[in-house]
């Protein structure tokens, strides 16, 4: 086998320069889903569902990718013809999605189109994200391998805090803070076409400085014979894990907490910086109307009585000011009629499309069922958005800090243990904190616990790891990541459910703190990790910790 040439640094640079437009769009993605949803009129209790899509998506493309790009070859490489599909898509669906409650549809068809357009982002970027590390592992000999993924992680938080700032700044320098109701402002919609420009120049760069190596040149330098050119058969999944070192499941244990808690900061901190420190203005609307146990809802909802239908409910919004009473001056039988289109003839005439009738004895026990949230459409809802991604940019300044003192704090146990229980303390503190600067050292210490979480894992496992699948471990054990939050997802609206009453804000603030103790049985659970001998300090190796996927 043929030794790998060492690469100049702007080569190892050229390598991965498109990783920087790639966390950018995933910055945007991570620190606006929540607020876009928001805005376009979604539920909060709904919220953590839309959040399903992103580990889901990691999860089944990158393995996908992966596999695939080892099998191909064409014109364009080897590992590039994916990133540029994967880049150009992204492109596409970025115009899209901040413009989801632009185009004139329902609540329902807003929130649709805007699943489609994260679903697909989420694909593009995973599928743009994979190339990155895969042409490292081509095309650097393994005594460059830590400066090539030293530059890599570099670009990666680059990307991220530009990506985190983007609409704070645009909001600094004069762009629309806000909009109509359902519409998402100028500052984030133009974020995203920016980060669009930027991830199109990237990536056109990477496809004129990379030049990977045709398949005789890679073969002769990855020990690969030509006669051996068939894939070896991957091991039986399930003998891999029936051998998997105990490292394998508690270092998944502890991942397991620390990513459901991660989920959940993404899906519920922008309401919750918005309600605790920018005093944002609720708005009620009603969700339906109730007559006893049961609750009739729609877009428009009429009541029928005597052969006359009058509108009491447009879209979640009392009609005309028809106030709460309005059921205590009427009595006796009548109909529930809702309705998905209602077009208004004459005055009290209306042709009805999608409709449903219910009967109620007793008008007068009739309720209108109300759901107060926080007003999307108001100055200080937006303010708050735009120092959200403030805040996830300090947390990811402060991983970068925290990460040089990690190797100095003693055994890897003891750092990581420390590390997740400061990031436990900051989510206590965003769930009560009020003032804007104290938020500033909460994000620092979850920081800390980013840093842990993106450097011990995979540094403690692969250290575990002595046979020929240590590849197939690394790929099994990335699902360790997409299945917490995906499990977070689901359960996130159930939780948050069993702690909102009836028509009150939705307690988010309370997700945080459940973030937080999921931290901190995070940092118990690593008492259980058993770590190999450490090699005497005369043998020791300068030791680069393994950064794992960004999922």
């Amino acid at each position: 086998m043929k030794t790998k040439p060492d690469l100049s640094f702007w080569k190892l640079w050229n390598l991965s320069f498109g990783f920087f437009g790639v966390q950018i769009a995933y910055a945007l993605q991570s620190a606006n889903v929540s607020r876009i949803f928001t805005t376009i009129g979604a539920d909060p209790h709904d919220l953590s569902y839309f959040w399903i899509l992103p580990p889901l998506m990691g999860l089944l493309v990158q393995p996908i990718v992966g596999l695939a790009s080892d099998r191909t070859w064409n014109r364009f490489g080897r590992r590039l013809p994916y990133l540029i599909v994967g880049a150009l898509v992204a492109v596409a669906v970025m115009c899209l999605l901040p413009n989801a409650g632009s185009f004139h549809f329902t609540i329902g068809g807003a929130i649709l189109f805007g699943l489609v357009a994260l679903m697909m982002l989420d694909t593009s970027i995973n599928m743009a994200m994979q190339p990155f590390k895969m042409l490292v592992g081509d095309m650097v000999n393994e005594k460059q391998k830590a400066k090539a993924y030293s530059i890599q992680s570099f670009l990666c938080n680059a990307g991220s805090v530009v990506g985190f700032v983007f609409p704070f700044c645009l909001g600094w320098l004069g762009l629309k803070k806000v909009a109509a109701s359902g519409v998402v402002p100028d500052t984030v919609i133009w974020s995203f076409y920016i980060g669009a420009a930027i991830l199109l120049i990237c990536v056109i760069y990477s496809l004129v400085k990379i030049k990977e190596w045709p398949p005789q040149v890679y073969n002769e330098y990855n020990g690969i014979s030509t006669e051996a050119g068939k894939p070896k058969q991957s091991s039986n999944v399930i003998k891999l894990l029936k051998n998997a070192p105990s490292t394998f499941w508690t270092v998944g244990l502890v991942q397991f907490f620390c990513w459901f808690a991660f989920l959940f900061m993404w899906t519920y901190t922008t309401n919750t910086v918005a309600h605790n420190a920018f005093d944002t203005p609720t708005t009620t609307t009603i969700a339906g109307v109730k007559s006893g146990d049961d609750i009739f809802n729609g877009k428009y909802i009429f009541l029928e009585q005597d052969g006359r239908k009058t509108l009491i409910v447009d879209h979640g919004a009392l009609n005309k000011g028809v106030a709460e009473n309005v059921f205590s001056t009427l009595s006796g039988a009548a109909q529930i009629v809702t309705a998905d289109i209602a077009t208004e003839n004459v005055k009290g005439t209306w042709d009805l499309q999608g409709t449903s009738t219910y009967n109620v004895n007793n008008v007068e026990n009739l309720k209108f069922e109300n759901k107060t949230v926080l007003d999307a459409a108001t100055t200080q809802y937006n303010e708050a958005g735009d120092y959200v991604g403030l805040l996830y940019a300090i947390q990811a300044l402060g991983s970068v800090g925290w990460a040089l003192l990690l190797p100095k704090l003693g055994s890897r146990k003891f750092s990581y243990i420390i590390s997740l229980i400061l990031g436990g303390g900051g989510f206590l503190m965003m769930a009560f904190v009020t003032n804007k600067a104290l938020l500033v050292v909460a994000f620092l210490l979850i920081g800390c616990a980013w840093a842990a979480m993106l450097a011990w894992p995979f540094t403690i496992l692969t250290n575990s790891l002595k046979s020929g699948n240590i590849g197939a471990y690394l790929g099994l054990f990335n699902c360790t990541i997409c299945i917490p939050q995906i499990i977070a997802a689901i359960v996130g609206g159930w939780i948050l459910q069993g702690f909102s009453r009836p028509g009150e804000l939705a307690p988010e603030y309370l997700m945080m703190m459940l973030a937080g103790i999921s931290l901190v049985a995070g940092s118990l659970c690593v008492l259980f990790i058993r770590e190999g001998k450490e090699e005497p300090d005369d043998m020791k190796v300068t030791e680069t910790p393994v950064i794992s996927d960004n999922i």
